[in-house]
Order: C-alpha cells, then sequence, then structure tokens
C-alpha cells in the first residue's frame, strides 16, 4: 500500500486546486457520500472552449499523477465538450460552459441531497486550497 495515499475529500479539493491552476470556472464540490456509493465526491468545473477543456483535464491528471493518484477512466477527450474523469472516490466532470448549463448536474444532485436533508453543493474558490499548497498569483 502507498504511503501516499489521499483521502477522498483531500483528493477532491487537489483535484479542484489543479483545475483552478488553469483557469477553470465555476468550480463546485459536491460530496455524495451520504447519497450513493458509486463515489464519494464529484468536482464539477466549466471551460471557455473545447481547448481549455482539454487544458484543465490534463492538468487534473497530471497534477493527481504527480500526487501519486491514477485516474481509473478517462472519457471524452475526443470530443471535449464535457470530459469525464474516474479517480473511483472522486469523478471529475470538466464541461464547457454551455454542456454544464444544458446538463445541470448540480441541480440533480441538489434534488437527490433534498430528499435527504442534505446541504447544497459547496464551491470552491482559489484562497480554499488544500492544505500545505500556497496560493499563487499568476
Amino acid at each position: 500500500m502507498k504511503g501516499n495515499i489521499l483521502t477522498s475529500k483531500a483528493l477532491a479539493k487537489k483535484i479542484a486546486a489543479f483545475a483552478l491552476l488553469k483557469k477553470a470556472q465555476n468550480v463546485v464540490l459536491l460530496d455524495l457520500r451520504k447519497l450513493t456509493t458509486m463515489s464519494d465526491f464529484f468536482v464539477i468545473c466549466s471551460a471557455d472552449s473545447d481547448t481549455h477543456v482539454r487544458a484543465i483535464a490534463d492538468a487534473i491528471r497530471d497534477g493527481a499523477q504527480g500526487a501519486g493518484e491514477k485516474v481509473w477512466h478517462d472519457e471524452g477527450q475526443g470530443q471535449s465538450t464535457w470530459v469525464l474523469l474516474d479517480f473511483v472516490d472522486v469523478v471529475v466532470h470538466v464541461f464547457h460552459k454551455e454542456t454544464r448549463s444544458f446538463y445541470n448536474l448540480e441541480k440533480l444532485w441538489a434534488m437527490q441531497s433534498l430528499n435527504t436533508s442534505r446541504t447544497s453543493p459547496l464551491s470552491f474558490r482559489q484562497e480554499e486550497k488544500p492544505s500545505g499548497e500556497k496560493n499563487s498569483h499568476q
């Protein structure tokens, strides 16, 4: 067993930080632990273009690999309007803005959370870097 394994919450926060380094927009972490057993967290973010979607997905993939985490499943690289990176306990959705508004995963899962008395999704801002990481102004 690796000594560098992150908790699902820590991994979700790190992934959000990697996305923000590439200027991802509207980064949201959804805590699914009380809603489903398929995954602990969704990290959802938006991009302005297909190129931006790919850049964010690449930064997340590379950053996670550098932290000792491996993508178990990767979908959408060819079309680049929605890239899904599955880390098992954390699933990342990098959307083109229009695609994100069409699928509206936050609303879908918020409806589920209302049915189980859960709180709404949390936004992740640049200043909320995982512990040990400093804010960098580029």
